[in-house]
């Protein structure tokens, strides 16, 4: 017995020891992220910058315009890609425990494009262009995206809950919302058929810090809860037979996983419009990195995935300057060549 607790307490402290790195790795890339662009600024600049924001009587010598710069327009985009980032790979690694299935991920289960649609009717129908035009765009994708998810639990609980279910209606709505949105843009005018298909490439271009504070509330309120699950999820790897003669409630607690997932998807899609690898291929890299236990997993998850995005949104918005393509685009660019190399090196099936 003492020689598995200490391999286990081994394990543990390995398993925090990446933890830890990995947030090292996402505290130097924000510092990069911040100091690149058109205007560069040193990292040490950036740090200085805030630091003087937080400590009133801090010594530093930047001037107004990089401070502005930092601030107002590059911080809130690089916070902004670290929280989403974060909730998109939490929704996807709870979804893919829950569901004991590879291929799960917000976008798989349709609320991605049902977000989508309903930022096209906002646009179709004029309200992206009345005063405050853009919230109403979020608020519009967000009901959407809720109503989808709505939708899917709903099919899915008449027909009991099941895993295979829950995905075979999420992959319908998926097409379905796609064919929605498409002809959305059929009939737009050019104007609004631009601004539909750059709000469907996901962009960080709008990010304030109101958006920031919004997703991080989201994932403060429903982070707790997700890692009270995290033992369940453990137990569900070993299949749901396992979970419910440990006395799982297996039924309840996907409702409820799913419930939460899709409402920090939604909250991030509606901001950014459609980024849709994060969900799918950061859990994968974290599992490959620090193993399957879900108290490990699901914060590792999340540092994961806002590596990822920020270091996307980095690339697309200096590899072609002043061209800044979308963080949708780059994330696909990136994530697809990881996500096969992961599959073709791995060694273990997650969920066999």
């Amino acid at each position: 017995m003492s020689t598995l607790r200490l391999t286990y307490q081994l394990l543990a402290r390995q398993r925090i020891l990446k933890l830890s790195i990995s947030i090292l790795v996402l505290l130097i890339l924000i510092g990069v992220a911040g100091s690149l662009g058109v205007n560069n600024v040193s990292i040490f600049q950036v740090l200085s910058i805030i630091l003087d924001t937080w400590i009133a009587d801090w010594n530093t010598t930047v001037n107004e315009l990089d401070r502005t710069i930092v601030l107002h327009l590059r911080l809130p985009r690089v916070a902004l890609g670290l929280v989403a980032g974060a909730a998109l790979a939490i929704a996807g690694v709870v979804m893919q425990g829950i569901m004991r299935n590879p291929l799960v991920s917000p976008f798989t289960v349709g609320i991605s494009p049902a977000a989508s649609f309903g930022a096209t009717v906002a646009v179709l129908t004029g309200w992206e262009a009345l005063p405050g035009g853009h919230y109403i765009v979020v608020l519009c994708a967000f009901i959407s995206a809720m109503v989808c998810a709505s939708l899917v639990l709903s099919i899915s609980t008449i027909r009991g809950s099941q895993s295979t279910t829950l995905i075979l209606v999420g992959i319908a709505l998926t097409y379905f919302f796609a064919a929605l949105t498409n002809a959305g843009q059929f009939i737009a005018t050019e104007e609004d058929l631009s601004i539909i298909v750059h709000w469907t490439f996901g962009s960080l271009n709008r990010s304030t810090w109101d958006h920031v504070i919004f997703v991080l509330t989201i994932i403060c309120i429903t982070l707790p809860f997700l890692i009270r699950y995290a033992w369940c999820y453990n137990a569900l790897n070993q299949g749901e037979e396992v979970a419910t003669s440990l006395g799982y409630n297996v039924k309840k607690t996907r409702i409820v996983t799913i419930i939460l997932a899709v409402l920090l998807s939604a909250g991030v899609v509606s901001f950014t419009g459609v980024i849709g690898f994060i969900g799918l291929v950061a859990p994968h890299i974290s599992r490959y990195i620090i193993g399957t236990d879900h108290r490990f997993l699901i914060p590792f998850s999340a540092v994961v995935g806002a590596i990822l995005l920020v270091a996307a949104d980095t690339l697309g918005r200096t590899a072609l300057s002043p061209v800044i393509i979308p963080v949708g685009i780059v994330v696909a660019f990136i994530g697809v060549p990881m996500f096969v190399h992961l599959i073709l090196s791995k060694k273990q099936d997650y969920f066999s």
